[in-house]
């Protein structure tokens, strides 16, 4: 069936506030220690991560969206309006799919080829997590990266180690961080533009940036559906830091010595599962996009 033509999923008033509680429950157990570490000027280098680098507030997370082609009902269901994407259509409030503007169709365009291409091309399991060393190797002399945690070897160390692997970084916005030195290095050279040629679900940034796709398709995003991608996210960046030259022992994570064979083998093992994690959440996204540009 055409996904314009499917038939609304009308939801009661009790049936959708239950959702919208357990979506806030869920999402209140990530956010509350973030914004306690927050009142006390703490850091914590794996939890705070998707907050910062993603900008996207904890109230935000916490906003409960049916997506589309769901009717909320009763008189709760008017405080959506407040959204000039929602309408009062077929007995109750529904977000409405296709008044896009030219400029916000071609961004959906994009992002639907971007997530086909991702989840069609083959996945590549040989970086081994050498984009985070990339970005400290062979820094200046008293630049550091991240401050509050101490490197697990010394400069001179981490350079040997760098020098001594291949570093395969496909995607950019990691790219657009390694050192001067380190760029020649990387076996490809991705850019902005070419950020479809690249992308591959082998790349634990790629497979992150699905709770980003998810947050720009907002609040046509099911929120459940973000809910998935942000727990993905939070995953991948724990086994990030874990396999980084950071010391985050101090966090309770061990490391993946990546610097060895066995270490190496440990990290392409996660990143397999998390390939494999990845597709349905794409999957899901892709979908999406589809059903917003069918109007």
């Amino acid at each position: 069936m055409n996904a314009a033509l499917a038939a609304p999923l009308l939801l009661a008033e009790p049936d959708w506030l239950a959702r919208r509680r357990a979506h806030e429950a869920r999402v209140h157990a990530w956010a509350d220690p973030h914004q306690a570490r927050q009142s006390r000027g703490e850091k914590h280098p794996v939890e705070d991560f998707l907050w910062e680098y993603y900008s996207y507030r904890p109230s935000w997370l916490r906003r409960w969206h049916p997506g589309p082609d769901v009717v909320l009902l009763g008189d709760a269901a008017r405080e959506y309006l407040r959204w000039p994407e929602y309408v009062e259509a077929d007995g109750g409030v529904r977000v409405q799919c296709g008044a896009f503007d030219a400029k916000r169709r071609e961004s959906l365009a994009w992002l639907r080829g971007l997530l086909r291409a991702t989840a069609e091309r083959p996945p590549q399991f040989a970086c081994f997590g050498l984009h985070e060393w990339a970005m400290v190797y062979r820094l200046a002399p008293g630049e550091v990266r991240h401050a509050q945690l101490p490197l697990r070897f010394p400069p001179a160390e981490i350079a040997r180690i760098v020098d001594a692997l291949a570093i395969r970084c496909s995607h950019f916005d990691a790219f657009r961080f390694f050192t001067p030195a380190a760029r020649p290095l990387n076996r490809l050279q991705p850019e902005r533009a070419t950020t479809a040629q690249f992308e591959q679900r082998g790349c634990l940034h790629a497979n992150m940036d699905l709770y980003k796709w998810a947050f720009k398709l907002a609040p046509f995003t099911p929120s459940e559906l973000t809910a998935d991608c942000f727990a993905l996210a939070r995953a991948i960046r724990e086994v990030d830091m874990r396999a980084s030259p950071y010391d985050c022992t101090a966090f309770g994570l061990a490391p993946i010595a990546i610097e060895t064979p066995e270490g190496r083998a440990d990290y392409e093992r996660l990143q397999r599962d998390f390939a494999e994690r990845s597709q349905p959440l794409r999957a899901r996204l892709l979908a999406l996009c589809e059903r917003l540009l069918a109007g």
